[in-house]
């Protein structure tokens, strides 16, 4: 018959264990051992600006594979910059500046910054690599002190023409987050089906 093992004694153990294997980056700190909890701290700046530059600079070598593949006589590049996954959604030259646009609103946003604006007027893939840059350089320009702090800031947005009311973290983790990924992943979508050879690994990136 097998011992009879205190659960809160399992639980403590492996919550130290826990805490032991990832004390090295000072991301966890240990509570007190009889919660058995873990607290994570992270930054309004470390899940915005470094997240968001890292997709899309893996966008950016994905677009770096789209136009090997239209360099190769594989594909035609103005076929590809207005391709649709479905008539009501938009082409691929837009889902790239949405990504982008998304990404430098929210970070422009929550550090309380005037929003930089780009004209929509890119036809190549090398024009998109430059608004895929300019935005990037932009965002990481930005000190990190001015976002810090930012998740109770009240952001107005105009949404569908309606006034919206967020709180930083509201918008960065509801709104402009899941909307860069969105365009991010339909961009790559578009790429697939048109048989540029990208897969996941491509989106992902090195994180």
């Amino acid at each position: 018959m097998q011992p009879r093992v205190d659960h809160l004694v399992a639980r403590e153990q492996c919550t130290q264990a826990v805490a032991d294997d990832f004390a090295f980056d000072g991301v966890f700190s240990r509570h007190a051992a009889a919660t058995g909890a873990l607290t994570m701290t992270i930054s309004m700046y470390q899940a915005s600006v470094p997240r968001l530059a890292n997709l899309l600079e893996n966008l950016s070598r994905i677009l770096d594979k789209a136009q090997a593949h239209v360099d190769a006589g594989k594909a035609d590049a103005a076929t590809l910059m207005d391709y649709r996954l479905i008539p009501d959604m938009y082409p691929f030259s837009k889902q790239v500046q949405i990504a982008c646009d998304k990404a430098r609103s929210v970070v422009a946003r929550l550090a309380g910054m005037e929003v930089p604006y780009y004209e929509d007027n890119e036809k190549t893939f090398a024009e998109l690599q430059v608004r895929i840059a300019r935005t990037v350089e932009f965002i990481r320009s930005v000190p990190p002190a001015l976002i810090d702090g930012t998740e109770d800031k009240e952001i107005v947005l105009p949404v569908t023409g309606e006034e919206t009311r967020y709180t930083g973290m509201q918008l960065l983790l509801g709104h402009s987050m899941p909307n860069v990924y969105f365009h991010a992943t339909t961009a790559y979508n578009i790429l697939r089906q048109n048989g540029v050879p990208i897969g996941k690994r491509d989106f992902l990136g090195n994180p």
